[in-house]
């Protein structure tokens, strides 16, 4: 595996993460789950991939997300969360924002359409993110920073790519059954070691993996009880018996549960980047590089129905955009004028291409007592989870 160098400040903060971990293997015993090494290795304190100071975003970051490749992705997304915002409340919060652009974009997008936004929350767990938000964000008011979900809720939850970054347990089928995946270290490097399920690990894998006794021995995957458990979060947000109302638009790359269990993906879908490469060692520069899981969509689906939240939609990136109507928003460019029009074009091209991000990302809607719009509604393939 041939990857970019770090300098040599980014190198010793590895190593300081790597052994901050290993004590803690130490500690434990000699091992940890791997949700537990994911954990540490992105969000450790000061040195983890999204509590540290390095780039995650754009030329000099990992990785690019949708609000960062036109702004015509913020201004469709909130012509659906004007719509919800008229059944609810004029507010919104977004789990992990990024750079700020796609709050920025959504709140020139409403105030343009005359929608009033009286609170726009961000929750935020990079220290460096946090920082370009609100220097991004310092001409909007109504924008603050919490660490934590708020007891109550009613308006709009925005969440581009964050199920994909919450740490998850890995499993492997062996010919004694199911093992959990743990993290040692062994010669002075991490390494896997194995351990039977507990009672709700077991109760996880047949629940989001029906068909785990029919998958071949040695095979990997992921199961996402921290992403489960967000969900569940949501729900309590929206508490309907303190009046909480509205819905959460969940953006990510993933799959229905009967795409992701099967024969071809018998690695799993565990991936990580850096410097905008792609590779599948979770062990490479703790702290510099990010760890991802593609998310299983029915899990998250019926973890939010099981809290009491209406599953209000599901489908893929490219339908949900055009049915917010992002052609149109195009065609406010003049196509004659190729300069702006072309990169414009260029850039929802690859919003909405299957051989881009169209088809791979999806989008899960939950709420509790709103509706979404009728053009958005008729992509709905929510009967596919």
């Amino acid at each position: 595996m041939s990857l970019p160098l770090p300098d040599s400040d980014a190198l010793a903060a590895s190593h300081a993460l790597q052994q901050l971990i290993a004590a803690e293997i130490e500690q434990q015993g000699g091992a940890i789950a791997f949700s537990r090494f994911m954990e540490l290795a992105l969000y450790a304190p000061r040195l983890g991939y999204y509590s540290g100071g390095a780039a995650k975003l754009g030329s000099d970051g990992d990785f690019t997300t949708a609000p960062e490749i036109t702004p015509l992705f913020g201004q469709a997304l909130a012509r659906a969360a004007a719509a919800i915002i008229a059944q609810s409340a004029p507010n919104i919060i977004e789990f992990g924002a990024g750079t700020g652009k796609l709050a920025r974009d959504v709140l020139t997008a409403l105030a343009q359409q005359g929608v009033q936004v009286d609170s726009y929350t961000i929750i935020e767990l990079s220290g460096e993110l946090r920082a370009r938000q609100q220097e991004a964000l310092k001409d909007f008011p109504q924008v603050r920073w919490l660490d934590g979900f708020p007891e109550a809720y009613s308006g709009v939850v925005l969440a581009n790519e964050v199920l994909d970054a919450m740490p998850i347990e890995l499993v492997v089928k062996t010919a004694d059954g199911w093992r959990r995946q743990m993290v040692t270290v062994e010669d002075g490097r991490f390494a896997y070691v194995q351990e039977e399920l507990d009672a709700a690990l077991l109760e996880q894998l047949a629940r989001q993996v029906p068909a785990a006794d029919a998958l071949p021995e040695g095979y990997l995957t992921e199961l996402h009880p921290v992403a489960c458990g967000f969900m569940a979060s949501l729900a309590r947000m929206f508490d309907g018996e303190n009046g909480g109302k509205g819905a959460a638009f969940l953006f990510d790359y993933g799959f229905p549960a009967h795409e992701y269990y099967v024969d071809q993906r018998v690695g799993g879908t565990l991936m990580c980047h850096y410097r905008h490469h792609a590779h599948p060692e979770p062990f490479y520069l703790p702290g510099l590089q990010d760890i991802t899981a593609h998310v299983d969509f029915t899990a998250m689906a019926l973890a939010a129905q099981d809290a009491g939240l209406e599953v209000l939609g599901y489908m893929n990136q490219a339908s949900f955009l055009l049915g917010c109507g992002i052609g149109e928003l195009l065609l406010r460019t003049d196509p004659e004028d190729a300069l702006r029009y072309l990169p414009q074009s260029k850039a929802v091209q690859k919003l909405l291409s299957p051989a881009e991000m169209g088809e791979l990302f999806k989008v899960l809607v939950v709420g509790r007592d709103v509706e979404l719009p009728e053009a958005i509604v008729r992509a709905d393939r929510s009967h596919r989870l």
